[in-house]
């Protein structure tokens, strides 16, 4: 009995350094101001610690298919995708500060977080496990707005595809920035997945708040004047504002992870 719990007391010492490293490097290398930014080099050993999390790391049991109870993406059996479609992304909260918010995103097959932005901020994904589909988009600057002609007319804003791929676990730690590497992005879990993510600085409702988007295809809408050459347009897209989806099913769960020590 002593052993066992000796066992279980160092295996947690084990999984907690790396949680706790996540930590106090964000802790050193973020403020609530932003200045002064961190260096590249502490960016990228941030990216360099995140990559070596694995689920167990962050108490966590990597899901299957068959824990899904789903047939994959493209199953077969209606009645099993539309009880998987009605699972919900699983929101688990680890840390959040006036610097940063360090959190997981727990998918259940072919669930989706729709199109959205990351105002001012800077977030670094981790996928823990299982295989996600990811699209994105920069916003093409200076701004080309093709305003609207009426009701049904929806006002619309050039951007450019930044990424569309399917990410699988193992992967390298994705980052994007306020202005490039696709802040606005949606996600559709082809397995169940997690994702840890840190994003700086953290959503506040009165200052930094999601906005979400609809993407139209680039033949959509006629501009004759738009910085986009000829045979390259499907690498641009129309994003329209929407509401907040009524449809996003998201419910908070506990982290189980080892605790962060202040």
């Amino acid at each position: 009995m002593v052993f066992s719990s000796l066992r279980r007391y160092f295996s947690m010492r084990s999984q907690s350094s790396k949680v706790q490293t996540l930590y106090d490097h964000c802790k050193t290398i973020f403020s609530p101001s932003g200045t002064p930014p961190p260096s590249s080099q502490a960016l990228q050993k941030l990216s360099s610690i995140l990559d070596t999390v694995q689920p167990a790391d962050v108490g966590l049991k990597e899901e299957t298919a068959d824990d899904d109870r789903g047939h994959g993406f493209f199953g077969a059996n209606v009645l099993n995708r539309v009880a998987r479609w009605a699972q919900p992304i699983t929101y688990l909260d680890i840390h959040e500060c006036d610097s940063f918010t360090m959190c997981i995103f727990c998918f259940p097959t072919s669930s989706v977080i729709p199109l959205h932005d990351h105002p001012g901020m800077t977030v670094f994904s981790k996928l823990l496990y299982g295989s996600l589909h990811v699209k994105a988009y920069d916003w093409v600057e200076p701004p080309f707005v093709v305003e609207s002609k009426g009701p049904g007319y929806p006002q619309v804003r050039l951007a450019k595809l930044a990424v569309d791929k399917v990410l699988s676990a193992p992967c390298e730690t994705s980052v994007l920035y306020p202005k490039h590497g696709g802040n606005l992005h949606c996600f559709t879990a082809v397995t169940p997945c997690a994702m840890l993510d840190i994003l700086t600085p953290p959503y506040i409702e009165e200052e930094r708040k999601c906005t979400y988007y609809h993407d139209y295809p680039y033949s959509a809408f006629k501009a004759g004047n738009a910085p986009v050459s000829d045979g390259k347009e499907e690498e641009y897209a129309w994003l329209a504002e929407l509401e907040s989806p009524s449809d996003l099913y998201m419910r908070m769960g506990v982290y189980a992870g080892p605790t962060i020590q202040p």
